[in-house]
């Protein structure tokens, strides 16, 4: 008895059964258990997917005999998509289609409906349609995506008719011919790899939907399918698409996918695609990729996918330009035009005039690029000299990456006005850019284990340069104008962009990557024969590409020392303005959500406050005590022409300290102090909310008399509402009234904009204040991503003397969780210390903060007892 017939059988006997739902069920639960049984990582998985797409044939033969009797053959059940192809992955959507004749449109509708929720029941969740055949033929014309399902289509049970006669009908119509369907199916692709930012290389990618993932294969396949009427792409070679062994290499590559796919939904019990950060571990030790502790190796294990995804890519490019040449363009088009000696155009396409031309002359594999950045007419490179290319990449040896000529293409490409982000990403996708800069070879593929690098190291710094270059262009100078303005002032731009290129090279080697970068740097300028000072302009910035974000985070550059001590290791405002643009440039390229209002405004603030110091002179700094002074002058003046008087300016600030004016810009004394006039000692404590400030965050302002654990109460009251804290200002009066401020964001990263929760969030954090600790409710709001598990960070707490500074400053490293900023804030009150200040920073789920801290005299922290003391009660407390 063949297989067919045993689960034929077998279904039957599930519909005589009390709980015929129950039953098919389990027989749907007991297939899952064969296949993941019979997976095997290192084999292919073609005969699964079509033992699966057989098992639901029958499942979907016996159903439709079940419910529909003597009137099934009234209509034709028919798979499309993948299920068509025979291609079931366990637990994919199972697409069909039921042709009715019009006649008996509404004959079978109740039969039908109970066909469909039988499917539902039992777990199926099918995709599925009525239509005639006419409805089908209107509905394809009309939608190419339609269209493409209907090619491939295959009866499972019915009438066979009307099959027979769709498949004709379709044919007969051809609604999309190849000169419609190819365009739209390249703008589809085009479409979707923009949803991913035009990268393969994202670090949880879709092995589905992702560039270089099975749909792109799947395009070709439609494409090629659709014009040939073929049902197998070996027909590739046969229409001289691709030589046996490229064909070869596409179909490794597909199964490759298909394995990780299956694996997935194994993996996971559904139909999950991505490759997230919860899985790789599992499919690394699946796949064999363990390191010498036996523990997956998950690096090497992505680094084989991302290898596999840059084949489909470049397959995928060479057969789509291909298809264009033969299905859609003039052929009058493809009559070659001289660019030089070497090179023709074809269609648009750059053309080797002869087989031999790398071999002849190797420096040609980099002057193509420099040809196609000074022929904004061309659209690429033609497959068969892509296929050269990579024949001859074993000619980029020491000698030719020694050789000055090609050292100055190089770097005419980097400073040509155009195209140079595309250039570059060519370069690297068709292997030039590894093979020409070996070190730019280590960062290829690699992954980034943290929670803010979305991409990998290499795709990371091509975005950086793309950053870098929209600076320069008027199309983009809405986005960031201030940037655009800055770059005005670059007068090599080539200089940024090397830096640029080199600033996280070093990734993966160990140690300190911007010192191990500066050398790398630093052997290409002077191999490159740089000038001197351009040379140091690189080194300097690769070494210290952090510095600016760092000091704008985790510093207060309010503080005048602070922009002092920033403006002298910067040295001049040639230097600032290039590490100011590569410091957005690197925010940007390393995860688009990390970008926001506050970043742009903090980095603003630094290069605004630094140029002023290295315009006024680093020998002649501003001093604390002019600060205050023109503080309290300008708010005076503001206040008195709002109508406040200067006895009640003076009675609003009998509390306040230097460091409050030193801290507080103009705009925020005069809010603060509008509120404290209009208020009595028996209204504190005062809790103001301004929802939206010049950097873009709401800031809460509360001014009250000290107690014991007010910032701890502050920061779990905001925690508890979901608020993510920005930055904390903490000041502690002489006579011991408090003012601390705090800037927030929802957790998505939104302005506060809704005026009851604005509401709520004061009255609220009022109460709590009142309470003296935070009243509980049945849930706290705050949460943490899925991906932060996977990326355990070490606590990590560091004393830092600072002699110019009254105050011991307190750093810890740790994963940021709800109630973090409070149980810091418990720890001190308990160990009677005093904070001052604080510097919240969080990236991704990675807690970077600063707390500036003293005893109770305020006094910095000095006793090593003391200090131990306080890094174990705070380990224990997160622990």
């Amino acid at each position: 008895m063949t297989h067919a017939k045993c689960l034929e059988q077998a279904f039957l006997a599930c519909f005589e059964t009390e709980h015929p739902v129950n039953a098919f069920k389990q027989c749907i639960h007991d297939e899952n258990l064969y296949l993941t049984e019979q997976f095997r990582p290192y084999q292919g998985v073609s005969g699964l997917l079509s033992h699966r797409a057989g098992f639901i044939d029958q499942l979907l033969k016996s159903c439709w005999n079940h419910f529909l009797g003597k009137d099934l053959h009234n209509a034709s059940l028919i798979a499309t998509g993948g299920y068509g192809r025979g291609e079931l992955f366990p637990h994919s959507d199972i697409d069909i289609l039921i042709i009715v004749a019009p006649e008996n449109r509404d004959h079978n509708q109740d039969d039908l409906a109970r066909f469909s929720r039988f499917l539902w029941d039992i777990g199926l969740k099918p995709g599925q349609s009525v239509r005639s055949i006419d409805d089908c033929i209107q509905v394809a014309g009309e939608e190419q995506t339609i269209f493409t399902n209907l090619l491939e289509i295959r009866l499972i049970s019915g009438n066979f008719e009307l099959f027979e006669g769709l498949r004709l009908a379709l044919a007969a119509s051809n609604p999309w011919p190849s000169e419609l369907f190819f365009p739209a199916k390249v703008a589809e692709q085009e479409q979707r790899h923009r949803k991913y930012h035009d990268t393969a290389y994202n670090l949880e990618p879709n092995i589905k939907e992702g560039p270089g993932g099975l749909r792109d294969l799947q395009i070709i396949s439609w494409v090629f399918k659709h014009h040939y009427r073929s049902n197998t792409l070996r027909g590739l070679i046969k229409y001289g698409y691709l030589p046996r062994a490229e064909y070869e290499n596409l179909i490794a590559a597909r199964d490759i996918l298909w394995r990780l796919r299956f694996a997935l939904h194994i993996l996971t019990n559904h139909s999950e695609d991505r490759l997230l950060f919860d899985h790789q571990r599992d499919l690394a030790r699946q796949f064999g990729y363990l390191d010498q502790n036996q523990q997956p190796d998950v690096e090497r294990f992505m680094q084989f996918y991302f290898k596999t995804v840059l084949d489909i890519e470049r397959l995928n490019e060479m057969l789509l330009q291909l298809m264009n040449e033969k299905l859609v363009s003039n052929p009058s088009s493809r009559k070659p035009v001289t660019i030089n000696e070497d090179f023709l155009s074809i269609d648009g396409y750059l053309e080797a005039r002869t087989n031999q031309v790398f071999e002849q002359r190797p420096l040609a594999l980099l002057e193509l690029f420099q040809l196609l950045q000074n022929h904004p007419e061309l659209k690429g490179i033609r497959a068969s000299t892509l296929r050269l290319m990579r024949n001859n990449l074993d000619k980029i040896d020491d000698t030719f990456r020694n050789d000055s000529q090609a050292n100055q293409v190089f770097l005419e490409i980097l400073k040509t006005p155009r195209q140079l982000t595309e250039q570059l990403t060519r370069m690297n996708r068709y292997g030039i850019l590894p093979a020409y800069l070996a070190d730019f070879a280590n960062i290829v593929s690699r992954m980034q284990y943290d929670l803010f690098h979305i991409y990998t190291v290499d795709q990371h710094t091509l975005f950086l340069i793309r950053n870098l270059r929209r600076f320069s262009l008027a199309l983009h100078e809405a986005e960031l104008p201030f940037c655009n303005t800055i770059f005005r002032l670059i007068n090599k731009p080539e200089v940024l962009y090397i830096a640029g290129l080199f600033h996280d090279i070093a990734k993966g080697r160990g140690g300190d990557h911007s010192q191990l970068g500066e050398t790398i740097a630093a052997d290409f300028c002077n191999q490159h024969q740089l000038p001197v000072q351009d040379t140091k302009i690189v080194c300097w910035l690769v070494r210290n590409h952090l510095l600016m974000s760092m000091t704008a985070q985790r510093k207060d550059i309010s503080d005048p020392d602070v922009i002092h001590d920033f403006a002298l290791k910067v040295g001049s405002i040639e230097m600032l303005n290039h590490l100011y643009l590569l410091t957005v440039a690197d925010i940007r390229a390393t995860n688009p959500s990390l970008w926001n209002f506050w970043k742009d405004t903090l980095l603003k603030e630094l290069y605004i406050a630094a140029h002023n110091a290295l315009h006024r002179g680093l020998h002649n700094p501003i001093a604390r005590s002019e600060r205050i002074e023109d503080n309290i002058k300008e708010a005076q003046k503001e206040l008195m022409r709002l109508g406040l008087s200067q006895p009640s300016i003076k009675r609003s600030w009998q509390h306040l300290s230097d460091d409050y004016f030193l801290r507080y810009s103009v705009d925020e004394i005069t809010w603060h102090t509008l509120a404290i006039a209009a208020s009595d000692e028996a209204d504190l404590p005062l809790v103001l909310l301004r929802p939206q400030t010049h950097r873009g965050s709401a800031e809460i302002f509360v001014y009250t008399k000290n107690e014991r654990g007010i910032f701890s109460t502050c920061t779990a009251s905001l925690d508890q509402l979901g608020l993510t804290i920005l930055d904390a200002r903490i000041i502690t009066t002489s006579d011991q009234y408090v003012l601390n401020s705090f800037q927030v964001l929802e957790q998505s990263g939104e302005a506060i904009s809704d005026l009851h929760q604005q509401i709520h969030i004061s009255h609220s954090l009022r109460q709590n204040l009142l309470h003296k600790g935070v009243i509980k409710v049945n849930r706290n709001i705050y949460k943490q991503s899925r991906q932060a598990q996977h990326f355990p960070i070490t606590t990590k707490l560091t004393f830092l003397d600072n002699p110019n500074h009254r105050f011991t400053t307190l750093e810890l490293i740790t994963t940021d969780r709800a109630g973090l900023l409070s149980t810091i804030g418990q720890a001190f009150s308990e160990l009677n210390i005093q904070l001052h200040d604080a510097k919240i920073t969080t990236i991704g789920s990675r807690a970077e903060d600063m707390f500036y801290i003293s005893d109770q005299m305020g006094k910095a922290i000095e006793d090593p007892d003391r200090r131990e003391k306080l890094r174990e009660k705070i380990l224990s407390a997160l622990a």
